[in-house]
């Protein structure tokens, strides 16, 4: 890529997503992305050469436009409208431009859906966590991939929240037609100052991977 997420050096889990769609017979696939911000993820998957559905609400991470860095500085960013330009990469992801949980539900079905670490910002407490997971489950198609990186408990209040969730807890809300194919979880470990949050700070994060199932 000729250009750089702001979110390129954060820590993710998404590797394992992409292995586990790229091991399902579907080269072609569509795949939607919640909380698509500048397109750490959107863009590798279309230059994979899936089919994307971005879904994101910030005008500056979808247009661009004026951020603060660490250290105070404020420079201008790329949006994800922009960086699809410049990697020849629009004519493959169909930008949604709304909030996920209030906007009505997307009436297409996927191959398969991620998010990464979106259902945490305060921003979403307003409906409960399984409204989040239940909308993203309803996107995936028959024998179609679900897959969610999220924060896990650190500080005390995170505790009191449910959006701070466990692979434990959330893999509650896969019974039935799914299957829960991977669930993965770090310790604490420390991540450097970047946009959004301008000082070093500690995370846990956790992974589910699903599929659901003809059953």
């Amino acid at each position: 890529m000729r250009t750089k997420s702001l979110w390129e050096h954060t820590l993710t889990f998404f590797p394992q997503f992409l292995a586990a769609l790229q091991a399902r017979p579907c080269p072609d696939a569509t795949v939607a992305v919640i909380g698509a911000s500048d397109g750490k993820f959107v863009l590798p998957l279309a230059a994979a050469g899936y089919r994307v559905i971005a879904v994101e609400r910030d005008p500056i991470a979808l247009h661009g436009g004026e951020v603060r860095l660490p250290g105070g500085a404020i420079s201008h960013a790329l949006g994800l409208t922009d960086r699809l330009k410049l990697e020849g990469l629009d004519d493959r992801v169909q930008v949604v431009e709304r909030d996920f949980l209030d906007a009505a539900p997307l009436d297409t079905l996927c191959d398969a859906v991620w998010t990464s670490c979106s259902w945490h910002y305060s921003a979403n407490h307003h409906r409960p966590l399984a409204d989040f997971v239940a909308r993203m489950q309803l996107m995936v198609r028959t024998d179609g991939l679900f897959g969610a990186e999220f924060m896990m408990p650190v500080e005390q209040g995170h505790h009191l929240i449910e959006h701070y969730t466990s692979p434990e807890k959330l893999s509650s809300c896969f019974t039935g037609v799914w299957d829960v194919l991977l669930t993965l979880r770090t310790g604490e470990f420390a991540e450097r100052a970047h946009v959004g949050q301008l000082h070093d700070h500690t995370h846990r994060m956790g992974l589910l991977l699903a599929a659901r199932t003809p059953r």
